[in-house]
């Protein structure tokens, strides 16, 4: 039986973030048709320990801790003239696994997911299949940054942008198959790398609807009315996001609602994050072992990026949730469904605004968000979304 080797910038376990999310069910989908060799990286010694629950489902597992500092990465890509987020997840052992894997298995496919891991898909394949699951654009959010900053740092974004961006056309232009988590993602990659549709392809991300279910989390009558966010907090989006709306957005809904909480729930929060806790009314939980009753407990639940690429899993969380939903309109685009019928889509003052609607008016909310759920339940199953993967690679 033909085998795939898997390479991922961050082992996908335990699938409790966006990136790990969506690698390790298209992991699973993977495994559960051929044996997977799964080679990668993990960001600390305690993720090489849980990882190794993946053994069970794979032919083999090689796991690095990334140690290599972003100064050092840093040092090396302008050595080599290269993107710092490339020169950051280098490694010589990967490269020598690769090849020994492909001298001795029968692998007919090389499965990378995240732009940062075709480095390591040698130069000769010998005709395998090649996939190239990008996720998303990342040259765009660095080129959004450079845009944004001024000085070094600005100079740093840009040069990383334009490098990037023409990583990633070569890889594009080198793969059998690109993936990308949204068709408007697609779209720009076809539109910048001159390809046809069937090179580059849209693989949605899907939402697990069994998990995510408010049924096992009732509601607490009486509580103050509360406002979520959920995300990594190291992660500058979203650090970003809710600085903006704890200092700019939720003074205006707390005029109008006094009483009103805001919880920014995430692992990792930085130290700018952990000082919005000192604001009225604001909460910084840091990790904490499962979201879902923070997502259940919210009135309303806030996505307000300014910088998102592809599809925001904590969007469909919360819309799986059966809560309502106000997002940004760069963290509601490649998401299908309808404003103003699933989700409320608004940014500034329209989303002070928006928000403070839905708590004015609690029945609206859990109306919608009962749509919400209904339409995660029928249009975001992973199955149905992974079975576009089996064409791809041969299974059918």
């Amino acid at each position: 039986m033909n085998e795939i080797i898997f390479l991922a910038h961050r082992i996908p376990f335990p699938p409790d973030r966006g990136d790990r999310i969506r690698s390790f069910h298209i992991l699973r989908h993977l495994a559960r048709h051929r044996p997977v060799h799964l080679l990668g990286f993990v960001d600390h010694e305690e993720d090489r320990k849980a990882a190794k629950e993946l053994l069970p489902m794979l032919a083999s597992l090689h796991i690095e801790v990334r140690r290599k500092s972003q100064l050092r990465a840093g040092v090396e890509a302008l050595m080599l003239g290269e993107p710092v987020s490339i020169a950051a997840f280098g490694s010589r052992r990967i490269m020598r696994m690769v090849d020994q894997l492909l001298a001795e298995r029968p692998v007919d496919t090389i499965f990378a997911y995240s732009g940062q891991m075709a480095q390591f898909v040698p130069d000769d394949r010998a005709g395998r299949r090649f996939i190239m699951d990008f996720v998303d654009i990342d040259s765009e959010k660095f080129a959004a940054y450079g845009a944004a900053e001024k000085g070094v740092m600005g100079w740093i974004h840009r040069r990383e942008a334009r490098l990037l961006a023409a990583y990633e056309k070569d890889i594009g232009l080198w793969a059998d198959i690109n993936l990308f988590v949204s068709e408007a993602e697609a779209a720009l990659f076809r539109q910048r790398a001159g390809l046809a549709a069937n090179h580059v392809r849209a693989l949605d991300n899907g939402i697990d609807t069994v998990r995510f279910d408010p049924a096992g989390f009732p509601r607490v009558d009486g509580a103050e009315p509360m406002i979520v966010f959920t995300g990594q907090m190291d992660y500058r989006p979203n650090a970003d996001a809710v600085d903006y709306f704890a200092r700019r957005t939720f003074p205006a809904i707390r005029a109008k609602h006094p009483a009103t909480l805001f919880a920014i729930v995430g692992r990792d929060p930085t130290p700018a994050v952990q000082e919005l806790a000192r604001l009225k009314n604001v909460i910084v939980t840091g990790e904490v072992p499962d979201v879902r009753p923070w997502i259940a407990a919210a009135a309303v639940v806030v996505a307000p990026l300014d910088i998102a690429r592809g599809v925001q899993n904590k969007v469909l969380e919360a819309m799986a949730m059966a809560r309502p939903v106000v997002a940004s309109p760069a963290a509601f685009e490649g998401i299908d469904a309808t404003p103003g019928v699933h989700l409320m889509v608004a940014n500034g003052y329209d989303m002070a605004n928006a928000v403070s609607h839905l708590l004015a008016s609690p029945a609206e909310g859990d109306a919608m968000g009962q749509v919400a759920r209904a339409h995660m339940i029928e249009r975001y199953g992973w199955d149905a979304q992974l079975a576009k993967l089996d064409m791809m690679m041969g299974f059918v």
